[in-house]
């Protein structure tokens, strides 16, 4: 039985986009055991796919701030005991950082990775014994699955399946009513959409009959949806959400209109029709791709406006 450990860690959209080569391998290789190492802070994203066996976490992030606290040499100690607990048939660095080559060196196991040519930060690929060329024009999924391929010896399929088990849950707070969710929430300021086009947007989905959840993940979110919700008869604040609540969410909307967030990525992922507004940033080889709608507006200084978001809604809704 071929065992392989995959190392993707971060970030949230990184890993959703290594999804497809996990399905991939399960569809080529139908005995595979899959283990997988992550940060510790985005671990339940590995586990919505069925094909992984182990959830390896590391949390390099939180140990890189003190690294001489015995604490953490003690957690560190452990992880790497867990990586040595298992025979690998391959290891396999989809991250292609230094800090991810560096984790695969501690198995006793053929290497691989990108070439010095394909990969993000050439120094890393040092640490593999089979480097691979895949070009770095195309995007972070089909990188992704063309690395895996190369590794493992198939040709991809045309079809880009994320492979995700989706429990459906039912939400006391959320009506029966049809709604879209308004991913409004993101990392930096200057990447979201402007709330008076939330509210424009909303308005326009009110007269369709339409509700508008809007998620949130920090206090200063959770304000900032309460404030459109207060503008609003048709918008609804969730709860904080889990991943698996957040994943459930997302598969049952109508549609999903997403800033440049991790959740919009997961959105694509679960395979339901999604819009994602790039406002300060360039969504290139990094934007929304999947089976069903899919579609990528706006970029570095390029705010969508919502005739074109409306635009796109449209389209889902007439299907």
């Amino acid at each position: 039985m071929p065992r392989v450990l995959l190392i993707k860690t971060s970030s949230m959209g990184d890993v959703i986009h290594c999804l497809p080569a996990a399905t991939d391998m399960q569809r080529h290789i139908p005995d595979l055991q899959l283990d997988w190492v992550v940060e510790e802070g985005f671990a339940d994203i590995p586990r919505l796919h069925p094909v992984v066996n182990k959830i390896i976490p590391v949390a390099i992030r939180r140990w890189r701030k003190n690294l001489f606290s015995k604490k953490i040499h003690q957690e560190f100690a452990a992880f790497r005991q867990t990586l040595q607990q298992q025979p690998y048939d391959l290891v396999l660095d989809t991250q292609g950082l230094l800090k991810s080559a560096w984790i695969g060196r501690m198995v006793d196991a053929p290497y691989s990775g990108y070439d010095s040519q394909s990969i993000r930060e050439p120094l890393a690929s040092w640490f593999y014994r089979q480097k691979f060329a895949v070009s770095r024009q195309l995007h972070a999924v089909q990188r992704n699955r063309q690395l895996a391929a190369q590794a493992l010896g198939y040709m991809i399929d045309p079809e880009i399946d994320y492979g995700l088990s989706i429990e459906p849950q039912t939400f006391a707070w959320l009506p029966s009513d049809a709604y879209v969710v308004g991913l409004h929430a993101t990392s930096r300021a200057d990447k979201e959409w402007p709330e008076p086009h939330w509210i424009e947007l909303a308005q326009k989905l009110a007269a369709l009959g339409l509700k508008l959840v809007l998620p949130w993940g920090s206090t200063q979110e959770h304000q900032r949806a309460e404030r459109l919700a207060k503008t609003l008869p048709n918008a609804i604040v969730a709860p904080r959400l889990n991943l698996q609540q957040a994943a459930a969410l997302l598969a049952g909307a109508r549609l999903v209109v997403g800033v440049d967030t991790g959740l919009t990525h997961l959105a694509a992922a679960v395979g339901v029709p999604v819009i994602a507004l790039y406002c300060a940033s360039e969504p290139g080889l990094t934007g929304v791709l999947g089976k069903a709608f899919a579609v990528n507006l706006g970029g570095m200084a390029d705010i969508p406006s919502v005739g074109q978001t409306w635009g796109q809604v449209q389209q889902v809704l007439a299907a």
